[in-house]
């Protein structure tokens, strides 16, 4: 009983005891002691298979099966006109509004409500300063959006059908309608012949 309760007290006490976890394999020495040619080898099996040969390209019957997606297409600035394929179209003025702009712009900027010869009704620009059209106004609407003014996706021509072009413009006429102002004629001086003749006789 005496030799039995120190083997006891030594198999029990908690100090003594170590965790399975934290037991550390016996090495031997010579695997244990780090040598070049080990971690030259361990480094070697770490790193990846390097390859300098191109990446392969499709193949014809890849292609054939459809391999190939085709690049995702850009939405269309001004849908209503590119989808009939016109730079410009007719039509009708159904309502002349404001628009307040984005942030951090501020302003009023004129717009018009028109029903295209197509049948759709789009929100157009009218650029410049002043406008003469109303509603039942016949425009020429082209594509072109307003970089601050959600929604609106369409100019209106200046100087064309009903919209008259601006009026005091000096710069970019053409953008805005505006004719060439009209300068004095210079009157042309002709020689007075019979001064020639009296300065030839005297």
């Amino acid at each position: 009983m005496k030799v039995a309760m120190p083997l006891l007290r030594h198999l029990l006490a908690p100090s003594i005891r170590q965790p399975v976890a934290l037991r550390r394999p016996a090495l031997p020495k010579a695997a244990s002691s780090s040598s070049p040619s080990i971690i030259a080898a361990a480094a070697a099996a770490s790193k990846r298979p390097f390859s300098s040969s191109p990446v392969r390209s499709a193949t014809l019957m890849q292609v054939k099966r459809g391999c190939r997606k085709p690049q995702r297409a850009r939405h269309a600035v001004s849908p209503a006109l590119s989808e009939i394929g016109a730079p410009e179209l007719k039509g009708v003025c159904l309502k002349v509004g404001i628009t307040r702009p984005k942030k951090p712009n501020s302003g009023e900027r004129k717009t018009a409500r028109v029903r295209l010869s197509s049948g759709r009704v789009v929100t157009a620009y009218i650029p410049g300063e002043g406008h003469n059209i109303q509603q039942h106004s016949v425009v020429l609407v082209r594509g072109g959006r307003s970089q601050d003014c959600p929604g609106v996706r369409y100019h209106l021509v200046r100087g064309a059908l009903d919209l008259g072009g601006v009026g005091a413009r000096v710069s970019s006429r053409s953008k805005y309608g505006t004719k060439k102002p009209k300068t004095a004629s210079k009157q042309k001086s002709f020689p007075n012949f019979d001064e020639f003749k009296f300065a030839a006789a005297t």
